[in-house]
């Protein structure tokens, strides 16, 4: 039998990482665990010469996503948590990459993701954050599929 008293549930404003978040919360208050929301700021692709300035439209931007950022993992909480411990991770990185060093720091014993379930030409391009995080995170990985019957 497992022992998961760490759930890390990676989130974002989508609904299969709605899905996620229940099917965390749910495994959370089966096995007593505390939850972690982690929500990764992707940072917008910096086309920015070394002599110039940061524009204050990107930085406005940045404040803006991270205040975002805290207002979806207070939402998914208030949602879906009744009373289980939940932590907020919010960082600027990458995604798949963000997920595992947020897992790894916190002591993650399963990591939950929803996956968009996009395949073909975009898959090959885009990859999948999912299928990234299970093939390098240090912890088992529980992928929710976004079906309309899960």
């Amino acid at each position: 039998m497992m022992n998961l008293k760490k759930i890390l549930i990676a989130v974002d404003n989508s609904t299969c990482s709605e899905k996620a978040a229940k099917t965390g919360y749910e495994l959370a208050k089966t096995f007593d665990a505390e939850v972690a929301l982690v929500n990764i700021i992707e940072p917008v692709p910096a086309t920015i010469s070394q002599d110039m300035t940061l524009a204050p439209v990107f930085l406005e931007s940045y404040d803006n996503s991270e205040e975002n950022s805290h207002i979806l993992l207070r939402e998914i909480e208030n949602t879906y948590a009744h009373g289980v411990k939940t932590t907020y991770l919010s960082v600027m990185d990458s995604a798949a990459h963000g997920i595992i060093k947020q897992s790894d720091e916190w002591g993650s014993d399963l990591i939950v993701i929803g996956t968009y379930g996009r395949t073909g030409l975009y898959h090959f391009l885009m990859g999948s954050v999912a299928e990234h995080v299970a093939r390098k995170s240090a912890c088992p990985v529980l992928i929710i599929p976004n079906r309309a019957d899960v």
